[in-house]
């Protein structure tokens, strides 16, 4: 039985004659002085503990479905791929309420009566090759069939998902439909609820308070929502009828849980589309290499949207500009002002992509090379300057890696220099110059200091579409799934900081977010035009982004990750070690390194420390291991996993990290 104590381990307990108990059923058990809500994982076995020591199940909850073997069969996939607990995995994916004993709110209990009649209302009749994307779907239904969606932006992918999730609703069943950020879920709900005015929708996302999304839950798990709507903790969702998967763009690392079970949203819901033996439609623009890989494996079917749904509407064009040529101003070329100027004359819309947020990531001395740094992390303070957007009326220095913040000096503190300086920019810095360069423009910034409260990214997406808006600077909560009808010019600044990454999958990274913001301009009949900042124009990325060769860039890509031994060409897991001494954390990872007999097939390289070696008053290290072959390295880790569990020293804290996607 799965409880929620401490590392959520299994238990067994006797069940009382006359008490029904099933695989699958929430129970109320008593564990020391305290009663526990549990997960009934098997029944009818022999313990190894006498009869005599077994305490009795207290009652089993009636309050909610119980978790049909599918979903047990999900939850023991992600435990043992993951190398997590079980009984961990199983609570760790039970909404809150739903994990405790007290009694679920009533009114998370109560049944919406909406028309059992499918009434579907879509945006406009689809184009021949939605048609033919929607026609192949549907004649997989019954069967596990993996498909990549692989759309240019604007070509109407999410018509595409409305038109398959019809044909699933008219047959009684369920559809799941996963989003990366919380951010983009406002607007597809409404796409949704317009499409299907009778369909019961249940959003499942962090954000939503406990007794929404225990309701949501529920509906799920009852089959009363015909669609269900999330981020990646949707994906762990019982769905009685699930007959249809997607998600939307799936190459975003925001997919891959970063704490706890650390599993990929993507890939677990490849696996859950095995399980209910119906089709999976992964959505790009900019699919992930190792989805790539797995179309030319055959692994997945590609189906191709290659223009532009909206009549008249073409890619937008993309060039590169050569900073080490011409002026600019705080960073900002004037050619890219003058576009500027030229479509507030035309009354359009531009956006001034720089994804770092704050005024500088750096405020310094130039009297004697100080740096203001967190005193907790080896990383630098941002400087964000006072700002009414976020309500913060003092200037502040944060840390993007913590959250420690402090107070803007007045002077330095090693040699009392007054004239301190901000070196580089972000977001509100570049809207300051473009406030003092366009006074009467209405600007609006977009980026989590602006956008913190619930609802306020909503309200000024809406304003931006209602054309209250002239230019807008913002991050990458800008750059994927928003449709602006005005926007026809996309200026990048500072885009070459992914060029110089050590991170392999940096250059990947890099081609998607630029693919995707570019994809903001044109989207109506006015032509867009994409200007990418620049001091290397050559770099053959950029020649690919402006060629829209999707196709090239990737196979460049993967030529060189085949040639370095990276994924998708090997599978990695990287054990990651904290302490409160850097030298402990390696003596550990050391003597992991050689705790279990290692095969053949797996390398174990050397332990080393993280970019940013101390976060939070922790010094961090990592080792990282490679096979070519996943079932190699998967025994190698389960053994390893064990034996940490068991003997390792409770000073370091710990955790494996499998197909990792980052290395800071």
């Amino acid at each position: 039985m799965a409880l929620d104590v401490p590392l959520a381990r299994l238990f067994d307990y006797a069940v009382p004659e006359g008490l029904n108990v099933r695989v699958g059923d929430r129970v109320t058990v008593q564990f020391g002085t305290r009663q526990q809500l549990g997960v009934v994982m098997e029944t009818d076995i022999e313990s190894e503990l006498p009869a005599s020591r077994l305490k009795p199940l207290v009652a089993v909850r009636e309050d909610a479905p119980a978790l049909p073997p599918e979903w047990l069969e999900l939850m023991r996939f992600l435990s043992s791929y993951y190398q997590r607990p079980l009984g961990e995995t199983v609570i760790g994916s039970l909404p809150p309420r739903l994990r405790s004993v007290r009694a679920l709110p009533k009114k998370a209990l109560q049944r919406a009566q909406e028309s059992s009649a499918l009434r579907f209302v879509p945006n406009h009749l689809p184009t021949r090759d939605q048609t033919l994307a929607v026609e192949r779907i549907a004649a997989s239904a019954g069967t596990f069939s993996a498909f990549l969606l692989h759309g240019v932006t604007g070509s109407g992918k999410t018509e595409v998902y409305l038109h398959a999730i019809a044909k699933v609703l008219a047959r009684g069943a369920q559809a799941l439909v996963l989003v990366p950020e919380i951010s983009l879920t406002p607007q597809l709900e409404a796409r949704f609820r317009a499409a299907f005015p009778h369909t019961r929708l249940a959003l499942l996302h962090s954000g939503l308070e406990d007794v929404a999304r225990t309701s949501a839950w529920l509906d799920a798990a009852r089959g009363d929502a015909g669609i269900v709507l999330g981020t990646r903790l949707a994906v762990l969702a019982p769905l009685p009828g699930l007959a249809l998967v997607v998600v939307d763009e799936e190459h975003d690392t925001s997919f891959k849980q970063q704490e706890g079970l650390r599993y990929s949203a993507r890939d677990a819901a490849v696996y859950r589309a095995k399980l209910a033996r119906c089709p999976v439609l992964l959505g790009t623009a900019t699919p992930s290499l190792e989805t790539w890989h797995n179309w030319q494996g055959r692994r997945y079917e590609r189906l191709e949207l290659a223009e532009r749904a909206s009549p008249g509407a073409r890619l937008p064009a993309v060039r590169t500009l050569d900073l080490r040529q011409g002026a600019h101003e705080q960073g900002i070329a004037e050619e890219v002002l003058q576009g500027i100027s030229n479509r507030l004359a035309r009354s359009e819309q531009s956006l001034v992509f720089i994804n770092r947020r704050g005024y500088a990531p750096v405020l310094s001395c130039e009297a004697c090379g100080w740096a203001a740094g967190c005193a907790r992390c080896s990383a630098r303070l941002v400087l964000h300057a006072p700002d009414r957007q976020a309500r913060n009326r003092s200037g502040s220095l944060r840390c993007h890696h913590c959250g420690a913040e402090a107070p803007v000096p007045r002077a330095c503190p090693t040699c009392g220099n007054v004239d301190l300086k901000p070196v580089g920019r972000g977001t509100q810095r570049v809207e300051e110059t473009l406030a003092a360069r366009f006074p009467q423009a209405r600007i609006v910034r977009i980026d989590r200091d602006s956008a913190r409260r619930r609802g306020d990214l909503n309200r000024v997406l809406e304003s931006i579409h209602r054309g209250e808006a002239d230019i807008l600077v913002g991050t990458q909560l800008l750059a994927k799934g928003h449709d602006f009808p005005g926007l026809t010019l996309v200026a990048v600044l500072n885009a070459d900081t992914a060029l110089l990454s050590t991170d392999y999958r940096a250059p990947e990274r890099l081609f998607a977010v630029l693919a995707q913001v570019s994809g903001r301009a044109g989207r109506r009949e006015q032509p867009g035009e994409v200007i990418v900042q620049t001091r290397y124009p050559a770099h053959p990325l950029f020649a690919a982004l402006a060629r829209n060769d999707f196709a090239g860039f990737a196979e460049g890509q993967l030529a060189d990750r085949r040639s370095a031994g990276f994924p998708p060409f090997v599978f990695e897991a990287a054990l990651r070690a904290e302490a409160r001494k850097l030298e402990d954390a390696l003596r550990f990872l050391r003597a992991a390194a050689g705790a279990v007999a290692r095969p053949d097939e797996v390398s174990v390289f050397d332990p080393v420390a993280h970019v940013v070696t101390r976060r939070a008053d922790f010094e961090r290290a990592q080792l990282l291991m490679q096979s070519p072959s996943r079932t190699a390295l998967q025994q190698f880790l389960a053994a390893l996993s064990d034996q940490l569990f068991a003997s390792a020293p409770r000073q370091i804290r710990w955790h494996l990290d499998v197909d990792p996607i980052e290395f800071d």
